[in-house]
């Protein structure tokens, strides 16, 4: 059995503000860089034998902060990139609703074979999207078994452990979203070979600290 730690990315400055990235290459804001510090810090006292990270920067540098605690390299692979938006990667979503309202539509929709109108990248439907994240989860998986690797992180997007989590409750994209998926969160995955199980969803506590110190800050 592989563990899998599957992390979100630091918050960046587009998060914030509900503008859409996709494979638009956002760095971490300043916030997202204390998260990522504080998740490295909590992962110090557990051994992880490999870290893996989606090619964009928000991705390399959550998983960089990991990393450094136990002297690994940052593998990348592209994919576990976010889906691709097409045209609607770098606008905020209320732009969207209003420039490709029956696009926007499909999207809310959930529908599954939608693909939105190409713009600096040509879009991934859902389910071209689910397919590419879920078999580079396993392929790297596999991989991680043959050199021996018990526990492995993996720095992902938000769409990624989506499709994770669905792949794991066998829980179609029909189906709406009930559950958060949170900015530098650990969800933690088992592999035994031929499927994921999901042990954990959305562990933050290591982000706790942070809120608590920017309360104090505003008190002062």
């Amino acid at each position: 059995m592989t563990e899998i730690l599957l992390i979100r990315h630091g918050e960046t400055a587009w998060n914030a503000i509900r503008r859409l990235q996709g494979h638009l290459d956002i760095p971490l804001n300043p916030e997202g860089e204390r998260q990522a510090a504080a998740l490295g810090r909590s992962l110090v006292g557990t051994k992880i034998d490999a870290v893996f990270s989606s090619d964009l920067q928000r991705a390399r540098q959550t998983a960089s902060a990991i990393a450094a605690h136990h002297g690994l390299p940052v593998q990348t692979d592209a994919g576990l990139r976010e889906r691709c938006y097409g045209a609607f990667e770098g606008m905020l979503y209320a732009e969207i609703s209003e420039r490709y309202p029956q696009d926007f539509a499909a999207w809310k929709a959930r529908d599954i074979d939608a693909r939105f109108p190409p713009g600096v990248h040509v879009a991934e439907t859902m389910r071209e999207f689910a397919t590419r994240t879920i078999d580079a989860i396993k392929r790297i998986a596999i991989e991680a078994r043959k050199n021996d690797c018990r526990r492995i992180a993996m720095v992902a997007h938000g769409g990624v452990l989506e499709c994770a989590y669905r792949a794991a409750l066998q829980m179609d994209f029909a189906q709406e979203r009930t559950f958060d998926i949170f900015n530098a969160s650990v969800n933690r995955f088992a592999w035994d070979g031929a499927a994921l199980k999901l042990l954990q969803w959305g562990d933050v506590s290591h982000l706790a600290k942070l809120d608590a110190d920017a309360l104090d800050e505003v008190a002062r």
